[in-house]
């Protein structure tokens, strides 16, 4: 049975690619610092608690990895602040910085041997601040458009093995990564993306024959939209 690692398994897009995932066939290790065997009700999936925005708890998973038999690392895990920058405190510069970027360089470095000689697929879930520039973003959109660069330097250098990397770039999906923000998705059907969307774009790279890559995968919502909470809603900084 073939393996997969996803990042972020335990809400939102990575969840729900986890999800997908078992339903393929495949056996799933889902990472996140909540998870546990009963966000998933099936044998085949393996919860590993760890918080990938420390660099301790990053390592002793990567050891926790090292000798898995993997067909699939799914980079999912993040998070985002969109204020001024000089408005963001240092450690919310350095934890988005880590878990954005240098965990799923971490786990990548730890996992890649398998990938290449299993001829799998590394898919790193980025955001459609990979591919634009936007005002209140800097980090984010830095630590995005950083992975991006990596999967396609990755990209390049092992493309003599049957190993193939996607970046795949959403625009604003519906999930809690909104919950602590001031805005969220639109509750229009064409102005927002769903999980499910993700999921699907994800199965389809993993169904195309072999010989062929879609390197990078953009994903927009028909119509943009988008929704600012009240002044009195329950956000978390």
């Amino acid at each position: 049975m073939k393996t997969a690692v996803v990042t972020g398994a335990s809400s939102g897009i990575g969840k729900e690619i986890a999800g997908r995932l078992l339903s393929l066939g495949y056996s799933v290790t889902g990472i996140s610092r909540t998870i546990s065997d009963k966000d998933f009700d099936d044998t085949r999936f393996t919860p590993l608690q760890a918080d990938l925005s420390c660099e301790a708890s990053t390592l002793l998973a990567c050891a926790k990895l090292k000798d898995y038999d993997l067909s699939i690392l799914i980079n999912c895990a993040g998070f985002g602040r969109f204020e001024p920058h000089e408005e963001l405190s240092l450690q919310t510069i350095t934890k988005m910085t880590f878990l954005n970027l240098t965990a799923p360089m971490l786990l990548s470095n730890t996992l890649l041997r398998s990938l290449k000689k299993n001829g799998g697929y590394l898919i790193n879930i980025n955001s459609i601040e990979a591919v634009r520039a936007s005002k209140f973003a800097g980090v984010y959109s830095a630590t995005k458009a950083g992975l991006r660069a990596f999967g396609d330097s990755l990209f390049e250098e092992t493309r003599k093995s049957a190993l193939s990397i996607t970046n795949i770039n959403p625009d604003m999906t519906q999930s809690g990564f909104y919950d602590a923000l001031r805005f969220e998705t639109s509750q229009k059907e064409d102005e927002k993306l769903l999980a499910s969307d993700i999921a699907d774009a994800v199965e389809h790279i993993l169904k195309m024959r072999k010989g062929a890559v879609v390197s990078d995968y953009t994903i927009r919502s028909l119509n943009f939209g988008i929704s600012k909470k009240s002044l009195g809603a329950n956000i978390k900084f």
